[in-house]
Protein backbone atom coordinates (compact mmCIF):
# COMPACT_ATOMS: atom_id res chain seq x y z
CA UNK A 1 0.00 0.00 0.00
CA UNK A 2 3.03 2.16 0.54
CA UNK A 3 3.78 1.91 -3.19
CA UNK A 4 0.49 3.00 -4.34
CA UNK A 5 0.63 5.93 -2.03
CA UNK A 6 3.73 7.62 -3.32
CA UNK A 7 2.50 6.80 -6.65
CA UNK A 8 -0.56 8.76 -6.41
CA UNK A 9 0.85 11.61 -4.71
CA UNK A 10 3.56 11.72 -7.85
CA UNK A 11 0.79 11.44 -10.21
CA UNK A 12 -1.02 14.51 -8.10
CA UNK A 13 2.36 16.88 -8.03
CA UNK A 14 3.10 15.49 -11.59
CA UNK A 15 -1.27 16.94 -12.06
CA UNK A 16 -0.10 20.39 -10.17
CA UNK A 17 2.64 21.02 -12.40
CA UNK A 18 1.12 20.75 -15.49
CA UNK A 19 -1.58 23.38 -14.16
CA UNK A 20 1.26 25.42 -13.65
CA UNK A 21 2.53 25.31 -16.95
CA UNK A 22 -0.60 25.52 -17.95
CA UNK A 23 -0.95 28.67 -16.41
CA UNK A 24 2.18 29.62 -18.68
CA UNK A 25 0.21 28.80 -21.92
CA UNK A 26 1.55 25.13 -22.00
CA UNK A 27 0.17 21.72 -21.63
CA UNK A 28 2.46 18.92 -20.80
CA UNK A 29 -0.25 16.17 -21.13
CA UNK A 30 -1.27 17.10 -24.43
CA UNK A 31 2.02 17.78 -25.64
CA UNK A 32 3.36 14.18 -24.50
CA UNK A 33 -0.07 12.70 -25.15
CA UNK A 34 -1.46 14.59 -27.91
CA UNK A 35 -1.41 11.83 -30.47
CA UNK A 36 -4.60 10.51 -28.44
CA UNK A 37 -7.29 11.89 -27.00
CA UNK A 38 -7.66 8.16 -25.18
CA UNK A 39 -4.67 8.92 -23.43
CA UNK A 40 -5.04 11.88 -22.60
CA UNK A 41 -8.68 11.48 -20.97
CA UNK A 42 -6.80 8.37 -18.98
CA UNK A 43 -3.82 10.67 -17.83
CA UNK A 44 -6.46 13.45 -16.66
CA UNK A 45 -8.50 10.27 -14.98
CA UNK A 46 -5.73 8.74 -13.09
CA UNK A 47 -4.67 12.18 -11.72
CA UNK A 48 -7.91 13.20 -10.78
CA UNK A 49 -8.28 9.37 -8.93
CA UNK A 50 -5.23 10.38 -7.27
CA UNK A 51 -6.27 13.28 -5.56
CA UNK A 52 -9.26 11.70 -4.97
CA UNK A 53 -7.20 9.38 -2.84
CA UNK A 54 -4.76 11.14 -1.21
CA UNK A 55 -7.72 13.78 0.23
CA UNK A 56 -8.95 9.83 1.58
CA UNK A 57 -5.44 8.74 2.83
CA UNK A 58 -4.75 12.34 4.57
CA UNK A 59 -7.68 12.56 6.48
CA UNK A 60 -9.93 9.13 7.06
CA UNK A 61 -7.66 6.43 6.62
CA UNK A 62 -5.94 4.69 9.67
CA UNK A 63 -3.18 2.84 7.56
CA UNK A 64 -0.65 5.45 8.15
Amino acid sequence: MKFFNHFTFLLLVLGGLNWLFFALDFNVVDTVFGFSDVAVSIVYWLVGLSALYQLWYRFFSTDK
